[in-house]
């Protein structure tokens, strides 16, 4: 019987999204597996979760093609992005967290989603929409952090699934967006 890789890593992402904390053992039985044949395929935890971090700069790259961060305006795009990105959160915020083990050994695919999303917000910056005091960076790190406290929130019934674009964008937005000066 061959290994469906790509079942085994949406499996370990959603119990993963759920339990962070969740065992090889867990994992192989989420995925329907022996701890074993996981093991044949992941040497262990660490290539794991380097797996589903290669699985989530995919699928939000994806995301942020569906979400036309070059049309509009910049609010309504990054308010795309968040509906788009909103089927990836739980994964995105299990890496968000799981990545700080790995800070030294940044894969290059999160650098390429970074200047994207930082581009969004430049773009907002330049058309009026956006503070400038805050810079790109730090505006794409807050949504970040937005989304993976949102699933987090989700997950644990303090958000309503049916809310989470509105809370992070409402949230972001209300930051960012650049105020008439009085």
């Amino acid at each position: 019987m061959s290994l469906d890789r790509a079942r085994v890593l949406k499996e370990a992402a959603a119990l993963l999204s759920r339990k962070g904390t969740a065992s090889m053992d867990e994992i192989a039985k989420a995925a329907g597996i022996s701890r074993a044949t996981l093991h044949r395929h992941f040497a262990g935890r660490d290539a794991l979760v380097r797996a589903l971090e290669q699985l989530g700069i995919e699928q939000f790259e994806a995301a942020l093609e569906r979400a036309r961060l070059e049309e509009g305006d910049a609010a309504e795009a990054l308010r795309r992005l968040v509906v788009c990105a909103e089927p990836v959160a739980g994964l995105l915020s299990f890496l968000y967290t799981e990545n700080q083990l790995f800070e030294l050994d940044v894969n290059e695919g999160w650098n390429r989603l970074d200047a994207r999303v930082q581009a969004l917000f430049l773009r907002g910056q330049e058309e009026g929409a956006f503070r400038v005091d805050l810079s790109p960076a730090w505006l794409t790190d807050a949504l970040y952090g937005l989304i993976a406290s949102g699933a987090w929130a989700v997950h644990d019934g303090r958000v309503a699934a049916k809310d989470l674009t509105r809370v992070i964008c409402e949230l972001l937005l209300g930051g960012a967006r650049r105020r008439a000066e009085r």
